[in-house]
This record gives structure tokens, C-alpha cells and sequence, in this order.
């Protein structure tokens, strides 16, 4: 921004308080119509030529000030517009108008965090995502090329080695493509009601580690899309085991809340997470301080899954360990 720009935004917008850009207007021509008029008569002793353009100096001179105020916000979001062609989306309209304009400015700068927001997760997605293809693809190369040279023998070894990293591959792929089509709206829901228990006994029948349910009462029933249920506590059981402790016992509680709805716990007795970082583990490629790697999907995709439903997931207080909250709602 310019002297001249920043100049012209610390002027004064008198008309700010006013909630409609037509009232403005009117009070824009009264304004300049009285200011001319009583410049007019002021120097009405003065030759008819002079007193003529001191009126109109002032009538300009008034229309000016209060114009001002009107348009700087269009002038504003011209420049930053432009800016955001450029890449650049840290500009903000000064929206201080209470009219239609200033309504305007407010919802521009609400655009411009969100388009700032998605280039963010969109440098972040590629440097992400090419990190965790790199270490996978790096490994199965060097692995060929010494099977290729004659350095090693493909041993069960080897090719169990190089499998593990094909899985981690084929994960980290599938999450993406999940991630894809929750954020694109492309996995609608298919509620229907059945029982907690059988559906987490058969999950847990599936899933490593050794985990425990507790549903209360046993006959609980949830109206739910089972297949997004399921990616939900997955995940969150999958994330339970592979952050808690060798020999963890994975706790999954299931109670339905104050207002009816389901509330689901998955616990773990692992080191747990920090106040601090509890809301960013379900980011994309957040692990929560681990290293194991993991691909940093899977707490985001229960996040989306859960919030199709309107639901809430959050980490909350426990004892020990970390212990991860979805609240569904029934109504």
C-alpha cells in the first residue's frame, strides 16, 4: 500500500454508523446542497463567478470527505483482489461501514482467510504428501536396485520388508482418497438403526490389540451410517493401539448422553496427548508428537466422518492415558 493509500484509510468515515448506502447517498446531497448553499451566501457579496465556484469548491470539498468512507472499501477490495491474483491473501478490507458495503467488506474478508486458509492446506497437502510417498518409494527402490545389482537375494526377509512398505503405500493412498471424497461431499449417509454391541464386537474381532467393550446398556441401539461409523472407530482404535503402550488394552465405552444422544470413549493407557495440542491432532498430518509412521490421516477422516453426522469428537480428560470423545446425535 502507498503513502497516498494509507493516508486516505486514516481518514475519517462520519457516515459509518449508518446501516443503509441509500440513506448515505441522501445525506451526501444535503450535505453538499447546505454547504454550497451557505458558501454561496457568504461571499454573496463577492462577484457572482467567484461566489459560484466557492460553492462549488465546498459542495466538492464536502462530497469528497464523506465519499470517502463509501467507496475506500470498493477501492480496498480492488487491491487486494488484485493481490490475490499475485498469490498474496494476507490483505484485509478495513470494515468498519455498518451498511450493504460494509456487509460486503466483512464477507471479503471472510473469503480471503478461507482462500488464504485452502492455499495453506494446499502447499502443506503437496509437501506432506510428498514426504510420505518419498520414505516408502526410497525404500522399495533401494531394495530393488540391490536385488537388481545382486548385492542381496530376495529373501522372505526382504520381501516381507519391502510388503510393509507397499501396505504403507496403499494406506496412505486410501486415506487420501477418503479424505477427497469427505471434503468433497461424494460419501453421502446411509442411516439406518443397529445395535452398538454386535457392530463393535465384530469390529474389534478384526482390528490388532487387545481391546475391551463396555456398552451400556447392552441393547443400546444407534441411527447411524455403519460404514462411516466404522471408519470412525477404526481409526480411532487403530490410532489407540499404535500410540499406547506394548501392551495396551484399548477400552471402548459406549453410553448415551444427558440430551439422548450416543457417546462414544476410546481409551487408551498410552502417554496421552497435551492440553495444547489437542486440537490439532485432527488436522491433516498431525501425529500428535509420533514418529511411527503413520500417516497423520486418520483422526482427520474420523473428524469429517463424525461432523456428517453433526456430531462433535474431541480429546477429553482422563485419568491416564488419552481417551478420545464422539458424541452422536439422535433426534
Amino acid at each position: 500500500m502507498s503513502v497516498v493509500d494509507r493516508l486516505f484509510a486514516r481518514w475519517p468515515r462520519p457516515l459509518d454508523p449508518m446501516r443503509s448506502f441509500k440513506v448515505k447517498v441522501g445525506l451526501l446531497v444535503v450535505a453538499a446542497l447546505l454547504f454550497a448553499a451557505g458558501g454561496f451566501w457568504l461571499t454573496s457579496q463577492q462577484p457572482f463567478r467567484f461566489a459560484l465556484l466557492t460553492a462549488l469548491v465546498v459542495a466538492l470539498g464536502v462530497t469528497q470527505v464523506l465519499a470517502h468512507g463509501m467507496t475506500s472499501p470498493l477501492r480496498e477490495m480492488t487491491a487486494a483482489a488484485k493481490a490475490m491474483a499475485r498469490g498474496d491473501y494476507s490483505r484485509r478490507v478495513r470494515a468498519t461501514s455498518r451498511d450493504e458495503v460494509g456487509e460486503l467488506a466483512h464477507a471479503f474478508n471472510r473469503m480471503a482467510e478461507d482462500l488464504g486458509a485452502d492455499d495453506r492446506y494446499r502447499r502443506e497437502l503437496i509437501g506432506n504428501v510428498s514426504h510420505e510417498l518419498r520414505t516408502p518409494i526410497t525404500a522399495l527402490q533401494a531394495m530393488l536396485e540391490n536385488v537388481v545389482d545382486g548385492v542381496e537375494e530376495p529373501d522372505p526377509a526382504m520381501m516381507k520388508s519391502a510388503l510393509r512398505q507397499t501396505e504403507r503405500l496403499g494406506a496412505l493412498v486410501a486415506d487420501l482418497l477418503d479424505l477427497s471424497k469427505l471434503e468433497g461431499g461424494a460419501m453421502p449417509l446411509k442411516r439406518r438403526r443397529f445395535e452398538v454391541e454386535p457392530f463393535l464386537r465384530e469390529l474389534s474381532s478384526v482390528s490388532a490389540g487387545d481391546i475391551e467393550i463396555d456398552v451400556k446398556p447392552p441393547q443400546l441401539s444407534v441411527v447411524a451410517d455403519p460404514d462411516r461409523l466404522h471408519q470412525v472407530v477404526t481409526n480411532l482404535v487403530g490410532n489407540a493401539v499404535q500410540h499406547g503402550n506394548v501392551d495396551t488394552k484399548v477400552v471402548i465405552r459406549v453410553r448415551t448422553g444427558s440430551a439422548g444422544e450416543l457417546v462414544l470413549d476410546v481409551h487408551d493407557d498410552g502417554p496421552g496427548i497435551e492440553p495444547q495440542a489437542r486440537e490439532r491432532v485432527f488436522d491433516r498430518f498431525i501425529r500428535g508428537g509420533s514418529t511411527d509412521g503413520g500417516t497423520g490421516l486418520g483422526l482427520a477422516i474420523a473428524k469429517w466422518a463424525v461432523e456428517l453426522h453433526d456430531g462433535r469428537i474431541a480429546v477429553v480428560d482422563a485419568p491416564s492415558g488419552c481417551c478420545i470423545r464422539v458424541v452422536l446425535p439422535q433426534n
